[in-house]
């Protein structure tokens, strides 16, 4: 049996389909309705486990915390001590137990976790090293240069934490150490049910997909309109650059009337049908960027900058085009929205590519991999 500690999403049960799994919600919101019970479709429902926020640290601490191996609330937040107990508890009857995100597992406590494994979905190290090489202000380099160093001690003594990791690209991989012990589990998305069909819609639209106020997110908009938006909208009299996702409609939205904010959109389905192409503008963050697979999984073009595309095995014009500076960025757009034949057959590569590489069919053989790994060395077979 597993038990699948999940940090406020629910990773998918098919994943897990060859054991009895049950799942641990580990979060600081509560979850809607909804997605209990498309949850406990895939999953008996073990517990929801609140975090609250933990008391402030001094930089004595802070500096004292990076070498002390027991050491693991890096995000500020834990849970509560009667939630430890049952987790710690809880835990003993179940042949794994796989953590979702390194956070989820830091939330407690308890530095060794036996019988684990740990999804480092996004590494901590990298989204400040990113932050590092996109920042001009010299404090803001400092702080994040010793945040670097801070979490990359925490990120040394993960292969003791834990028996086995699991990273979504090789990229990853390498920068923990590179251990047999640690796994590449790429990130995917589900295979359509039909075969995708398009309906570019006329004037043209660029779309963009993401939880707005997730700061990768709304900084990468901000430097494509910034930098890019002025001149695709001259070259394409009409065109118009749609937002899709939580916050994308709120006070956050960019304040230009040719930018349409969409929101949370349940089925986007025709909405990205209608797109020219949909923008990965992204310049910082970690771990890799599931709209990739996701627009794959649709065959709609993608501009991306390199940066958006790490983990993906994929070449500037066969799957996708990319380009990080503005210019290169704004001619893209501008070749896919006037050449469509061009764009679709990027497309079609494209979703050939992710049916064979980026669907939950395609990644259960590396997680099952990844959880007989653990067992393995558990039981000595």
């Amino acid at each position: 049996m597993v038990t699948v500690a999940s940090c406020g999403h629910f990773i998918s049960g098919a994943l897990f389909s060859s054991w009895a799994a049950t799942l641990v919600v580990i979060g600081a919101d509560e979850v809607e309705p909804k997605v209990k019970a498309k949850a406990a479709e895939e999953y008996d429902l073990g517990r929801e486990i609140k975090v609250i926020p933990c008391q402030s640290r001094g930089q004595l601490s802070r500096t004292a915390s990076i070498f002390d191996p027991a050491f693991v609330n890096i995000h500020g937040v834990v849970a509560e001590a009667r939630d430890e107990a049952w987790m710690a508890e809880f835990q003993k009857q179940f042949d794994l137990t796989w953590f979702c995100k390194l956070r989820t597992a830091n939330y407690f406590a308890q530095a060794n976790w036996r019988r684990s494994v740990v999804d480092v979905d996004d590494l901590p190290s990298t989204m400040e090293r990113s932050l590092l090489k996109t920042s001009r202000d010299v404090r803001t380099q400092l702080k994040s240069r010793l945040r670097i160093f801070e979490l990359s001690q925490h990120e040394n003594r993960l292969h003791r934490r834990f028996d086995v990791l699991g990273v979504c690209s090789e990229h990853d991989r390498e920068i923990l150490g590179g251990r047999s012990s640690i796994h590449v589990i790429p990130n995917g998305f589900k295979r359509p049910l039909s075969l995708p069909i398009r309906k570019p819609s006329q004037p043209p639209r660029i779309g963009f997909m993401g939880l707005y106020s997730y700061s990768p997110n709304s900084e990468g908009v901000r430097w494509f309109i910034r930098h890019c938006w002025d001149r695709v909208k001259a070259e394409v009299p009409g065109v118009r650059l749609r937002l899709v996702g939580e916050d994308s409609n709120g006070p956050l939205k960019p304040n230009d009337p040719s930018v349409d904010g969409l929101g949370w959109v349940e089925n986007p389905e025709e909405e990205v049908a209608s797109w020219s192409h949909m923008i990965v503008p992204i310049r910082f963050g970690a771990g890799t960027r599931v709209k990739i697979a996701d627009a794959f999984s649709r065959k709609c073009p993608v501009v991306s900058t390199r940066f958006g595309a790490l983990g993906y095995e994929v070449e500037d014009g066969r799957e996708l085009a990319l380009a990080d500076n503005p210019a290169d960025f704004t001619a893209a757009c501008i070749r896919l929205l006037k050449d469509t034949e061009t764009a679709t057959a990027m497309a079609e590569r494209a979703y050939r590519r992710f049916l064979e590489k980026w669907t939950w069919e395609a990644i259960s053989p590396r997680v099952l991999e990844t959880a007989e790994d653990c067992l393995r060395l558990n039981s000595g077979r």
